[in-house]
C-alpha cells in the first residue's frame, strides 16, 4: 500500500475565541488554511467517530474539517451504512490498519461546498460518495472493458487521493486519517470528485446508500463481472450481504438455479427472498468436499461460482466445481493481503474454465450506478430487504456489535434521527 507520512498536514490548536466560535449552530470557525485561501470556505468543526485504537469502541468526539481543495468537495452526511470492510480496518494494528482513522464509506449526502475547478455538483446536491474513482479522463474510465481509474488507482491510503494529505483534524490539531477516500463516519467530510456521484434526492437515504460498496458490489458482480445469462446456474460461497446481493444480481439477470453454501443453516430461509434456491451447509457434508457435491447436484458444476467469503480455499473449491468448458469463478471476497492461490496449469489449459477478480462488482459507478438506481425506483432491484436494522449517530457502535454477531445485513446509521 501507498503511504506517504511526510506530506500529511498538520495544523495548530484552536485558540480560545475560535472554541468560542464554533458554538454557533453553523459549526463554522475563522480556522484558515492555504485551501480556503483558494475556495474562500471556512473550515466546519462538528461531530465524528473516530477510530483511536484497533479493535476498540469508536470515539464520538468534536473534529475540524478543512474546506475542500480544488477537485475535492465537502459533503453533509445524511446517513451512512456499516460494510465489514469497516469491520476488518477497524481491527488492523498493522498498515494499512493506522490510526487515529474516521472509517465508514457507504453513505449519502449533500455538498456543503465545492472546491476549485468542480463543476460537476454544486451546494445542495445529494450525491454518494464511492470508493472507487472515476476520473472520466483516463484510459480505463473512457473504456467499458474496465471499472479501474488509471488516474486516481485504488488505495487504502490514509490521505486524499490527489495529494495525500487530510482534511481532517481533532480540536488540538492532530491529523486524523481518512479512509477509502470517503470517511463517512462524521457529520461532514471531503472527498474528491471523481469519487462523488450526484443523484435523484427523491431516492430514499437509507436506500441510495448502501449503492456505494456492498450491495452494488455484489448485484455488480452478478450483472457486469460474470454477465449470468438467463437459465444458468449460479453457486455462491457464502451468504452473507455480499453473497446476498449476489443472488439479487443473479435473480435480475434471470438464473434459474442459485445454490448458496454457508456454515449457517439458518441462513438459508432468508437466502430464499434474495432468489436463493437451493442450500449447501458446508458443515454437513462428511468426507466431501463442497465442490464434489455442487457437481453432483449440477451434473458436472455450476456455469457461474462466485466466492464471496474471503478465504483462499473456498476459491479453490469455487474454481473446482465450476463447469469445464466455460464456467467462471469470480472471487469477491477480500482475503489477508498475503493470501495466495495456486491452481494445475492442466486444469486451466485442459478445462477452459476462467478465474476473474470483481472490485467493486466491476461497476464503473458513473455510468453503472444510475442503472442500479433506476432498476430500483422501477422496483426490479429490490433494496429494502438488505436494511435490518436503523440506529442513530450515537449508537454506531452497536451497529459494529449486531454486524459482528451475525445479527444484522446492512446497518444504517442516521446523523440526526
Amino acid at each position: 500500500m501507498d503511504f506517504n507520512y511526510k506530506t500529511m498536514n498538520r495544523r495548530p490548536p484552536l485558540t480560545q475565541s475560535q472554541d468560542d466560535a464554533v458554538s454557533s449552530p453553523s459549526f463554522q470557525i475563522s480556522l484558515m488554511d492555504e485551501s480556503s485561501a483558494v475556495t474562500g470556505v471556512q473550515s466546519i468543526r462538528c461531530r465524528a467517530a473516530v477510530c483511536r485504537k484497533p479493535g476498540e469502541p469508536l470515539v464520538i468526539e468534536e473534529i475540524i474539517v478543512a474546506p475542500p481543495r480544488a477537485r475535492e468537495v465537502r459533503i453533509r452526511i445524511t446517513c451512512t451504512s456499516l460494510c465489514l470492510s469497516d469491520v476488518t480496518f477497524w481491527k488492523l494494528k498493522d498498515p494499512p490498519g493506522i490510526v487515529p482513522r474516521i472509517l465508514g464509506h457507504e453513505a449519502i449526502g449533500v455538498v456543503e461546498s465545492v472546491g476549485k475547478d468542480v463543476n460537476e455538483v454544486k451546494e445542495g446536491d445529494t450525491v454518494i460518495p464511492i470508493f472507487m474513482a472515476d476520473c472520466g479522463e483516463c484510459a480505463d474510465c473512457l473504456s467499458v472493458k474496465s471499472n479501474l481509474c488509471s488516474k486516481l488507482p485504488f488505495k487504502i491510503a490514509p490521505g486524499m487521493p490527489r495529494c495525500g494529505t487530510s482534511r481532517f483534524t481533532d480540536i488540538n490539531g492532530d491529523v486524523i486519517h481518512h479512509f477509502l477516500s470517503v470517511s463517512s463516519f462524521t457529520e461532514y467530510t471531503v472527498v474528491d470528485i471523481a469519487n462523488v456521484l450526484k443523484i435523484d434526492p427523491a431516492i430514499p437515504p437509507n436506500r441510495a446508500c448502501l449503492l456505494s460498496c456492498g450491495v452494488a458490489t455484489g448485484v455488480g458482480a452478478a450483472w457486469k463481472t460474470a454477465n449470468v445469462e438467463n437459465g444458468s446456474t449460479v453457486a455462491i460461497f457464502g451468504l452473507g450481504s455480499i453473497g446476498l446481493a449476489v443472488a439479487e444480481g443473479a435473480r435480475l439477470c434471470g438464473a434459474s438455479r442459485i445454490i448458496g453454501i454457508d456454515i449457517n443453516p439458518d441462513k438459508f430461509e432468508a437466502a430464499k427472498k434474495f432468489g436463493v434456491t437451493e442450500f449447501v451447509n458446508s458443515r454437513s457434508l462428511g468426507d466431501k468436499h463442497v465442490s464434489q457435491v455442487i457437481n453432483e447436484m449440477t451434473d458436472g458444476g455450476a456455469d457461474y461460482c462466485f466466492e464471496c467469503v474471503g478465504m483462499a480455499s473456498l476459491v479453490h473449491e469455487a474454481f473446482a466445481c465450476c463447469r469445464k468448458g466455460w464456467g467462471k469463478t469470480i472471487v469477491v471476497g477480500v482475503d489477508k493481503p498475503d493470501a495466495t492461490l495456486s491452481f494445475s496449469s492442466y486444469d486451466v489449459l485442459f478445462h477452459g474454465k476462467s478465474i476473474m477478480g470483481s472490485l467493486y462488482g466491476g461497476l464503473k459507478p458513473k455510468s453503472d450506478i444510475p442503472t442500479l438506481l433506476k432498476w430500483y425506483t422501477d422496483k426490479k432491484l429490490e433494496l429494502d430487504k438488505f436494511v435490518t436494522h436503523e440506529v442513530g449517530f450515537e449508537d454506531i457502535n452497536q451497529a459494529f456489535n449486531l454486524l459482528m454477531e451475525g445479527k444484522c445485513l446492512r446497518c444504517v446509521i442516521w446523523m440526526k434521527k
